[in-house]
């Protein structure tokens, strides 16, 4: 099985856009942190996450997305619960590769959840994820014209699939992305530390 560094350069071959690597890390964090509370494979879930979008940049027709990943890891040897997850995320596989499994249903609960998130963070004053609160991010998911690019039907989908309060999961996908923000680009710039702290 190959190793998280090895997903990290199969990752990053294919995707040179920032945000949607930085994206990826998100989900990776999230999914380590779900792990850790089920008492499963923290590498396992972690690089499900990492991977699970490697292959959008180059394939965004969803025909292809996750088809294209699919393919690449499995000629790489990767686990075959790591390829199934990233396959049912996509919504046009489902008939093929329901969400059954807890792994499956991880990936697809933090996948947009973590978009959300971000978003919300960047357009605080700090630029930074620590301290948010659900509740803001619950008001921007009302606001249609912010971060159009999420969906929230899947957002409330996802949680509800996992079998967890909507609040409660942004609340621990918060946690988990904060342990890593400055991966993420959202622990805030030295100028608004320094206003905050004053």
């Amino acid at each position: 099985m190959p190793t998280r560094n090895d997903a990290y350069a199969l990752m990053t071959s294919h995707v040179k856009n920032e945000n949607l690597q930085k994206h990826m890390l998100s989900v990776e964090a999230a999914m380590r942190a779900y792990a850790r509370k089920y008492g499963e494979d923290e590498e396992l879930w972690a690089m499900t996450g990492l991977l699970h979008d490697c292959d959008y940049e180059e394939y965004p027709d969803l025909k292809e997305h996750t088809q294209v990943a699919a393919r690449w890891l499995a000629a790489d040897g990767y686990d075959e619960r790591i390829i199934y997850a990233i396959l049912a995320h996509n919504d046009i596989n489902l008939e093929d590769h329901p969400r059954t499994d807890l792994l499956s249903k991880g990936l697809y609960a933090c996948d947009e959840i973590t978009g959300m998130i971000t978003a919300t963070a960047l357009v605080r004053p700090t630029k930074s994820i620590e301290g948010l609160e659900v509740s803001s991010v619950r008001k921007k998911m009302k606001a249609k014209a912010f971060a159009a690019g999420v969906n929230r039907e899947d957002l409330v989908k996802g949680a509800e699939e996992l079998g967890v309060d909507l609040n409660e999961h942004i609340a621990f996908v918060i946690q988990a992305m904060t342990e890593v923000a400055d991966t993420l680009g959202l622990a805030g710039t030295s100028d608004t530390k320094q206003e905050v702290s004053r």
